[in-house]
């Protein structure tokens, strides 16, 4: 590129579904009263001193995090304006895409022509539950009977998904990686799903577990967004955790694999280290995997803290010219009822050492903005989004 850009990195840390408060449509998601923040920090004193010099505090009122004078960080929170509150939703519009229509979802289970399609093309004997359920519950109800049938486990939740749970002793991952694909073509048209997820487990009657190799086969994004824009034009999209396979890999240049939040914060310091322009862009799945969607309050605010001592790690890994943006893509309060995602704000915090500090960006109409300011730093325009980028440079 002709230009040098302000900033010349942007990594981009997504808090898998740690919402900021319901938005003024949660009511007609079923979500009035969410607030994934403010009821964490309302369950007991949480230490997130770094998050709060960030500007944590000065986004709104939250329990024992007051406002700073002058905080070190800039500070918003953004609406989700597309139809969804689901991971590919928020993380697609974060890259430019506004989904006007919600990706189907199937609180009665799927349709039998579905079903029948899936049996006949994976060549499975059947299959067990086609039913909303926890993935950690639907393998302690079926995993026996699974084993003895060699029936893989389908079922859903409120998000737009097709989950196929498969003992990996009982089909190994290879196959069971290759009737997700197959799942993958089918749900198409009327029934495309956001997701169809592998969800392997292992051990034995009463004390079956998920293990880690989970893979996700999403919808491929339209082309037209951020992550494919920047790899168009020679710069680097690093990506870890799951924004790969969220994005189906359009636009990634470099997918660094990691199961957990301590992988993904490993591998967010490795990328920083490494000789790079560009994007660098995670995902921390714990939060809504193991304590938002598990209604886990106490294990949702131990890994904030736990991400919040890691902080300065990342902040210590990052050049004078890079640029930290943190945010979600939907709420997971773990004190609402349910096990569903919840319509809610995400917070925004901007850090960087050659950045003007303390900045209120106010509540941004679009998670979009996100992805319009990284475009905008690399000299490039999406379709949807407003920057906030020129107030972040020093004059």
């Amino acid at each position: 590129m002709s230009t040098v850009p302000p900033f010349c990195r942007v990594v981009l840390i997504v808090l898998d579904g740690a919402g900021i408060g319901a938005m003024p449509d949660a009511p007609d998601w079923g979500d009035a009263g969410s607030d994934t923040f403010g009821h964490i920090l309302a369950s007991r004193t949480v230490q997130l001193p770094n998050l709060q010099r960030y500007g944590l505090g000065n986004i709104r009122p939250l329990r024992d995090l007051p406002p700073l004078d002058n905080p070190a960080g800039s500070y918003g929170r953004c609406a989700l304006r597309s139809n969804g509150k689901d991971t590919t939703t928020g993380h697609w519009e974060i890259a430019g895409i506004i989904l006007q229509q919600a990706f189907p979802t199937y609180p009665n289970g799927f349709p039998a022509s579905v079903i029948d399609r899936f049996v006949r093309e994976t060549d499975v004997p059947g299959i067990l539950g086609n039913i909303p359920a926890s993935g950690t519950e639907i393998i302690k109800d079926l995993g026996e009977e699974h084993v003895k049938t060699r029936k893989p486990i389908v079922y859903t939740s409120a998000d737009s998904v097709f989950q196929i749970a498969a003992h990996e002793e009982v089909i190994p991952l290879d196959r069971l990686y290759e009737i997700c694909e197959i799942a993958r073509g089918i749900l198409e048209g009327e029934h495309r799903v956001g997701r169809v997820i592998a969800r392997p487990f292992l051990g034995r009657t009463g004390e079956f577990y998920r293990t880690e190799n989970r893979h996700d086969y999403a919808v491929p994004p339209p082309r037209e967004n951020l992550l494919a824009a920047l790899s168009d034009e020679g710069l680097d999209v690093v990506c870890v955790g799951k924004i790969a396979s969220i994005y189906d890999s359009v636009g990634v240049t470099k997918d660094l694999t990691a199961k957990n939040n301590e992988q993904s914060i490993d591998q967010t310091i490795k990328a920083l280290h490494d000789d790079s322009r560009g994007l660098i862009f995670s995902n921390l799945v714990d939060f809504d995997m193991l304590y938002g969607h598990r209604r886990d309050t106490e294990g949702y605010a131990r890994a904030l803290e736990h991400f919040d001592r890691r902080l300065p790690e990342i902040e210590a890994a990052m050049r004078d010219d890079d640029l930290m943006i943190i945010t979600s893509d939907h709420g997971n309060d773990p004190t609402f009822p349910g096990t569903d995602h919840t319509r809610e704000y995400s917070p925004l915090l901007i850090y960087s050492r050659t950045a003007n500090p303390g900045l209120n960006l106010g509540t941004r109409e679009s998670l979009s903005d996100i992805g319009q300011t990284v475009a905008e730093n690399f000299g490039i325009q999406l379709t949807a989004g407003a920057s906030f980028l020129k107030p972040l440079i020093k004059s």
